[in-house]
């Protein structure tokens, strides 16, 4: 007997604690309550009865042979919207495999009573799992992610952990990892351009100038991203090709500001390159006409 609704009612918890916060966190932000789904909780019975287990002739644990979260891409969140994304745990048994489970979570461990501060599970009580043969499944569950519940502070941008496990097609037998994999959330990250003159005569100075900017998970605004290298890239017009003709960095205030000769009609664009923390993002070009 599996134990999967407690764990999805601790999600609802999750997004009301986020939502009730003490009047001592008034300013602050909200705080959830989190708690990381063990494998006797996932599982239930199944976790509860290894002497069981170990007396079927099947009694070697499951094998995870892969645990892939968002499709392997990095997942990242603004200020307002949701994001929904899945993760998927794919094992094997003699016997078959009746179930899969995955909870990303971050923090430095489990053990600890604040080794945790950050939570995600998923938003249905059943993984959807199909055979690939009569002894391994891929089971996936789908997690929304809501950055003003779940991400209520701008430390949790960076790696998580993945806890994952599987129940064998016995009804007995069970695998669990609290650190089967990792995934890297991030901050959503905006960057723009503007060149002027336009047009300009052939030779002139162009000022290129910009800002990058990334979410806060805090205020849920967007506050400029300081001291980080940007390229200024060049598209001459009738090209697909982008190619950078320097390198600046953002102010204090995230502020771009350089200037150029300019001498035939393309494009101009600055482009960041990404950071453990917060995505790469390239500007849309700014078109200048070269008289």
């Amino acid at each position: 007997m599996r134990m999967r609704a407690t764990v999805v009612a601790a999600s609802g918890a999750l997004a009301l604690s986020a939502l009730t916060v003490p009047a001592a966190q008034a300013d602050g932000p909200a705080i959830p309550d989190l708690h990381v789904p063990t494998a006797a909780e996932v599982f239930g019975s199944a976790a509860k009865a290894p002497a069981a287990a170990a007396s079927r002739a099947a009694a070697a644990e499951p094998v995870v042979s892969k645990v892939v979260v968002n499709g392997g891409k990095n997942i990242v969140l603004g200020t307002t919207d949701s994001k929904k994304i899945d993760i998927s745990v794919t094992a094997s048994h003699p016997s078959g495999i009746s179930d899969g489970f995955a909870v990303l979570w971050h923090g430095r461990d489990l053990v600890s009573e604040d080794g945790v501060d950050g939570e995600i599970i998923p938003n249905s009580e059943d993984a959807d799992c199909k055979k690939i043969n009569s002894t391994t499944s891929t089971c996936s569950s789908t997690y929304i992610i809501n950055p003003r519940k779940q991400l209520y502070k701008n430390a949790l941008a960076g790696t998580w952990h993945g806890a994952a496990g599987a129940l064998a097609g016995d009804g007995f037998t069970i695998v669990w990892n609290d650190y089967a994999t990792t995934a890297r959330v991030q901050r959503l990250s905006r960057l723009t351009v503007n060149a002027a003159p336009e047009p300009v005569k052939k030779g002139g100075t162009i000022t290129v100038t910009g800002k990058l900017s990334r979410a806060n998970w805090e205020d849920h605004a967007y506050h400029g991203y300081t001291g980080q290298a940007v390229k200024l890239q060049f598209r001459k017009k009738g090209s697909s090709t982008y190619t950078t003709v320097k390198t600046i960095k953002t102010n204090s205030t995230g502020t771009l500001k350089t200037t150029v000769k300019a001498s035939v009609d393309g494009y101009w664009r600055y482009s960041f390159g990404g950071t453990s923390t917060t995505p790469a993002v390239s500007a849309a070009g700014d078109f200048v006409d070269v008289k």
